[in-house]
């Protein structure tokens, strides 16, 4: 996909961050967009953002755990707009706890957004995709993706997942001869509302941790959409976003499972 003008753009989590950053740069692309989110005045406002732009734009409230919600949504799309072109499986949340500290209601919650979600929006538009004749689907995973943390376990499993589902995802598309191409997305700390929405397991401090969290964030959301358009372009297999993103992508190529080592002494530092 080489260029935006007249495509049909699906984005979840499409209310904020990087996904009402991606809406409105794709609108100035000259994008269709069909945005869902839970909170649909969230996406309205971004709809609105990108009919500014001069794009149609149309927010359509999701909740992307509900798998019959999801194909309903897709065939709403078709309807609206026609196939799907790119589609953008953002949503996703954060969750601070050790193996130890995760409740099952807790592991539950993050795997049935992060992972399902991501799998539902990519079956329930796959077909359309195919069909269009120039096709994209973006998976977004995360930094944590790449190389796993402590206290990230729960985020990790989820994120992992979506990196094998995408990259398996990816070689079969070009051994049927779709028109479809497939990216993984791996952003670093995006300054963005995630940390503040996260859940925190033990007696952690939610509140503390996002205040970090924003101080360590150096990457905007507008330069993460970028980064992803420019990368859906050149049809990267692997999405890149910020300096950090590609420090933890170069640990385990550089140092095997031995990056465990350099995360863990790190880590003990830092709490020390």
């Amino acid at each position: 996909m080489k260029n935006f003008q007249d495509k049909v753009a699906v984005i979840t989590g499409a209310g904020a961050g990087i996904g009402r950053a991606l809406a409105v740069e794709l609108a100035r692309h000259g994008a269709k967009l069909a945005l869902s989110g839970r909170n649909l005045a969230n996406v309205t406002e971004t709809a609105a953002l990108c009919e500014q732009e001069g794009a149609k734009a149309r927010a359509y409230k999701l909740d992307v755990t509900d798998r019959t919600a999801f194909y309903q949504h897709a065939e709403e799309v078709r309807s609206d707009f026609g196939p799907a072109n790119l589609v953008v499986n953002n949503a996703g949340v954060s969750l601070t706890a050790t193996v130890e500290e995760l409740s099952w209601e807790d592991f539950e919650w993050i795997v049935d957004i992060n992972f399902w979600g991501v799998m539902y929006g990519t079956k329930a538009f796959l077909p359309q995709v195919i069909a269009s004749g120039d096709g994209h689907i973006a998976n977004v995973s995360s930094m944590f993706g790449l190389a796993a943390c402590p206290s990230q376990g729960a985020y990790n499993a989820t994120k992992f997942g979506i990196r094998g589902f995408t990259d398996a995802l990816r070689q079969e598309m070009k051994i049927a001869g779709y028109p479809v191409s497939v990216s993984s997305v791996h952003p670093g700390m995006i300054k963005t509302e995630i940390a503040w929405k996260a859940r925190a397991g033990g007696d952690r401090d939610r509140d503390a941790l996002a205040a970090n969290f924003d101080k360590l964030a150096k990457t905007t959301p507008e330069s993460a959409a970028t980064t992803i358009l420019r990368g859906i372009r050149k049809d990267k297999a692997k999405i890149l976003i910020g300096a950090d993103a590609r420090v933890i992508d170069l640990l385990p190529r550089l140092f095997g499972s031995g990056y465990q080592r350099i995360i863990t002494a790190q880590m003990k530092k830092e709490v020390s």
